[in-house]
């Protein structure tokens, strides 16, 4: 215990003391928890968190980590290393979205869209470290709604947990889509899409059931596998075939195409960020860490492969199919090499939904359960796992409402990163930021600080633009769409047939 560190003490902690000096000196008198340490259990990463959990359950529920069992032999949700974090992190963050970004590249042209992806990555890397900085200053942050709740207070812990919750359901549709486009391009439709989306419903369900993300860090390696073999049999497919040939030449364009609508380009532009949009989990995943200081190692080892494969990935497949790339860009294929990349991609399609949904049940679950002195979220009997199978069916039940609701793919994704993506990726990164220093003696600032400073403002301004315009542009494309593609509808989704 006497090794574990003060808030204080942590590096470039700024303007907070007085909260964690108040936290001391009323929960000092707890059983098993030191003075000054209350909820610092998440800094030790030799124990899993649990050597400060009082055994009577007499605990502070507000600041308790919520991850660490009070009880013996109960569920340890607690138990990821680095690289199960890491791979979690890229099954969830890399797999629909790389699937959008050849059509993307192709309304914005390859200069703008290397130098948007190059930028978007190089924020997004920025603003996960901010979250991981901000989870260390409170330990007891396990979801965006606790990370409200430190910015604006109990409205705020709200407001941010159920539009990080709808985030997670957005997503969980955008998969059942893309399942069943996968479905119609790989039996030829062989089925109602409704029938469809309801398959891919139910098996996402199944995969939701284990409690532990460390379950899912194994089925993240087979997504990853996965979605690194879809697409590159998708370039090699297209490299063979040359679909974006015209008049015997390769054609493709350095700058937006002619014509561009601006709701076309904003939309391209909103499904590139939705491509590095996994930071609405980061703070989940930290919390399941044996040690959360690991998590700038596990952050290293998604921003690497998104950046390298979203570069190789968006150039590749536009310069070989053109300027008619679909979305999602394994339909560019020919029919036998589409069916085939769809079939490897099944893993990627499901676990990645998968994950997502763990992520935004756990919230909904720890919610719940977290207050209660009994512990029941750790408890392995039926009567907490009912909660948890209630949660995850209905979960999905409204994820697939959704799918079939709006079943373009490339508006789903543009609206989602519009509507979430913009704040849970950037903008609250930067609030974040002016919460751990104190923005009122900025004259005493080093030149690096205030050059931080205005990177946070620029994070913030940019949420308040996409979620602005891009909101406007997803909804006048789907408005557009809406005459052609109808919801609920037994049609082909498929590109290509």
């Amino acid at each position: 215990m006497n090794n574990l560190p003060h808030p204080q003490d942590l590096p470039g902690h700024g303007g907070n003391t007085a909260s964690f000096s108040s936290e001391a000196s009323s929960n000092s008198g707890l059983p098993g928890l030191s003075p000054g340490l209350t909820g610092n259990t998440l800094f030790d990463g030799n124990n899993g968190g649990n050597s400060t959990s009082p055994k009577d359950g007499h605990v502070d529920p507000e600041k308790h980590d919520p991850m660490a069992s009070r009880i013996e032999g109960g569920v340890e949700y607690k138990s990821m290393v680095w690289w199960q974090a890491g791979m979690v992190m890229v099954a969830e963050t890399i797999s629909l979205g790389i699937l959008s970004l050849p059509r993307a590249m192709a309304d914005l042209g390859i200069v703008p869209g290397l130098i948007l992806l190059v930028c978007l990555g190089a924020m997004a890397s920025y603003t996960g470290f901010v979250i991981g900085q901000f989870k260390m200053h409170h330990p007891h942050i396990h979801s965006f709604a606790c990370a409200g709740e430190v910015l604006f207070g109990k409205w705020g812990g709200r407001i941010l947990g159920w539009g990080q919750f709808a985030f997670y359901v957005f997503i969980m549709g955008s998969h059942i889509l893309t399942f069943s486009i996968m479905m119609n391009a790989i039996t030829g439709h062989g089925a109602c899409t409704i029938l469809w989306m309801v398959l891919g419903t139910i098996l996402s369900l199944l995969f939701t059931l284990p409690r532990t993300l460390k379950h899912l860090s194994y089925y993240s390696i087979a997504s990853f596998i996965s979605i690194i073999g879809a697409v590159m049999i998708t370039m090699v497919g297209v490299s063979i075939t040359k679909p974006g040939m015209v008049n015997g030449a390769l054609v493709v364009r350095f700058w937006p195409r002619p014509g561009l609508s601006f709701h076309a380009g904003f939309n391209a532009v909103s499904n590139m960020v939705f491509a590095y949009a996994g930071h609405v989990a980061f703070f989940t995943f930290i919390s399941e860490l044996r040690n959360p200081r690991d998590f700038p190692k596990a952050l290293a080892f998604l921003q690497c492969s998104d950046i390298s494969m979203y570069i190789i990935t968006a150039v590749v497949v536009y310069y070989y199919a053109g300027n008619n790339v679909s979305s999602p860009a394994l339909d560019s294929a020919s029919t036998v090499v589409k069916k085939i990349a769809y079939g490897i991609a099944i893993p990627t399609i499901v676990i990645a939904g998968v994950v997502n949904a763990h992520v935004g049940v756990k919230f909904l679950y720890v919610k719940l359960l977290h207050k209660r002195q009994d512990d029941l979220m750790h408890q392995k009997g039926w009567a907490s796992y009912r909660i948890w199978l209630l949660m995850v069916s209905l979960s999905w039940f409204g994820a697939w409402l959704i799918a079939e609701a709006v079943p373009v793919f490339g508006d789903l994704l543009s609206l989602t990163s519009a509507l979430f993506a913009s704040w849970f990726t950037f903008g609250l990164s930067g609030m974040f930021w002016m919460n751990m220093n104190n923005v009122r003696e900025w004259r005493k600032w080093t030149l690096g600080k205030r050059i931080l400073f205005l990177v946070n403002v620029m994070n913030i301004i940019f949420a308040l633009l996409l979620f602005g315009v891009g909101t406007w542009a997803s909804v006048y494309s789907m408005v557009r769409n809406g005459t052609t593609t109808r919801p609920f509808s037994c049609a082909n989704n498929a590109g290509g047939h």
